[in-house]
């Protein structure tokens, strides 16, 4: 059977999705060279390109002058899933990564994501009906196809989405940039006359304390550490200027929450040969050295933590101290933007699903089950300014089987919706005053009278429609009275 691998090639509305992934993850930065290896009609290349970034590609059939020559990210895009001889399908991998200075992003069709499956089974995959071949990978499947290949281990980006690096400490900074929470923005008392008077060097030295919670070292903020020991002899007593004007229980905080990245991160680590000290990016040894006795140290209390979240029953008093998020009697729902909130524990195990699956997009909503081993990612579109969105999509991770389960309600004319919106968000979410009010309003109005029914949108517009009344914004408005015949 001659498989005719030139149909497979796409017309792209936007960025393919292992792209995007690419940019949110800050791995194709500016005056990085990008190749798209097997690049199909270049639609990606031509929105990088108006992007402003250095993109080339090739591809056998659409580009094939379009050059080879070695790159800092190489993107091998949905390629080796429409390879339907084995060997082959491998040697296009090796390729790549031979021309990969940086970051290799590899994707393939995930079966868990396919509508549906081919009916006629060729090699290790199928042929469709438009005579092409699609291999239809789990996703650690091929996770391991990929380490196996390249003799490399991988990090994961997205479902179906892995990047390759050349530098493993490179990696290991990656991973830990997906555990750590976003650093509050300090409050600061900059009434005194020496903050004052260099504010902007000052501010740059906060960021960085508040951020690490701990004093620069060799290498860090190194234009501004000269200037700073100008002014102030040292960095130490800049510092000190610093953690006045914010305080103590701010300082505390700064520094339990980069306590707590590491734990998560070191805990998550040993699914994965937790790296030698040395492998470490070189200011995660600098933190190691501020928060631990040791490096031993701090992965014995990670795996502590780590063999704690072993056991929902033993969660249960976790799940119900945690301070952010709705709790339900069979899981807790919190906003993504909320998850550094969360308990350590529940953060290692919400990260346990994160690790294997990788960024879900567009989900704003995790779900940590207490009845089940799994979360789930939920995709509400226009959390922010939908009153009550409804749910798009679903990706959900059994800790036990990791077998994807991917549920899509866009066709879906009664999908799920949401309430209360101020209760899975943290208090100095920008939108939480604006969600509690509406629910103020929506609870005066009775519009909660019957939870079991509204849970729905055509539930929900019923019981808009008994109280005659819509929803504009964020507020509740009364409808106008019908005109008489």
């Amino acid at each position: 059977m001659r498989i005719e691998r030139h149909r497979t090639a796409l017309d792209r509305a936007s960025l393919s999705r292992p792209v995007r992934l690419a940019l949110q993850d800050n791995l194709l930065v500016s005056g990085d060279r990008v190749l798209d290896y097997g690049c199909g009609k270049g639609d990606d290349i031509r929105r990088l390109q108006a992007l402003g970034h250095d993109c080339a590609g090739w591809d056998p059939v659409h580009r094939p002058d379009g050059g080879k020559d070695p790159a800092d990210i190489v993107n091998i895009g949905y390629v080796v899933n429409v390879i339907e001889d084995a060997a082959e399908r491998a040697q296009a991998l090796l390729d790549a990564w031979a021309l990969t200075r940086k970051v290799l992003v590899v994707s393939g069709r995930l079966a868990a994501e396919a509508r549906a499956i081919p009916a006629t089974e060729f090699g290790d995959g199928y042929v469709t009906r438009c005579n092409t071949f699609q291999k239809l990978f789990g996703q650690q499947e091929l996770k391991d196809w990929i380490e196996a290949s390249l003799g490399v281990r991988v990090a994961t980006g997205g479902p179906g989405v892995f990047y390759v690096f050349r530098d493993e400490s490179r990696r290991q900074a990656f991973l830990l940039s997906r555990y750590q929470r976003s650093p509050r923005e300090p409050r600061i008392d900059q009434s005194g006359a020496l903050y004052t008077a260099n504010k902007e060097l000052l501010d740059e030295l906060a960021a960085f304390l508040m951020g690490r919670g701990r004093l620069p070292g060799v290498g860090e903020l190194e234009e501004a550490a000269t200037r700073l020991r100008d002014i102030f002899g040292s960095v130490r007593r800049a510092a000190l200027v610093v953690t006045r004007a914010v305080g103590d229980e701010q300082w505390r905080e700064a520094q339990d929450g980069r306590t707590q990245d590491l734990l998560v991160y070191f805990a998550l680590a040993r699914f994965d040969r937790r790296p030698k000290f040395g492998e470490l990016p070189p200011d995660v040894q600098l933190d190691v050295r501020a928060f631990f006795t040791s490096y031993q140290a701090a992965c014995e209390l990670a795996d502590s933590l780590l063999f704690s979240v072993g056991s929902l029953a033993g969660l249960d008093r976790v799940f119900r101290s945690a301070s952010v998020g709705k709790l339900m009697p069979t899981a807790l729902y919190v906003h993504a933007s909320a998850i550094g909130r969360l308990p350590t524990e529940l953060r290692i195990y919400e990260g346990c699903a994160r690790g294997y699956v990788g960024a879900v997009e567009g989900a704003n909503i995790v779900k940590l089950h207490r009845d089940e081993a799994k979360v789930s990612y939920l995709v509400y579109p226009d959390f922010d300014r939908d009153a009550h969105p409804a749910l798009a999509r679903a990706v959900t991770v059994p800790l036990q089987t990791f077998r994807l389960d991917i549920r899509d309600y866009l066709a879906s004319t009664n999908p799920p919706v949401l309430h209360r919106k101020e209760e899975f968000v943290a208090d100095d979410h920008p939108s939480s005053e604006k969600f509690r009010r509406l629910t103020l309003q929506e609870e005066r109005f009775g519009l909660y009278r019957d939870p079991a029914r509204i849970g729905t949108r055509a539930g929900w517009d019923d019981a808009l429609a008994r109280a005659g009344v819509s929803i504009r914004g964020h507020r509740v408005v009364r409808d106008r009275a019908l005109p008489q015949p």
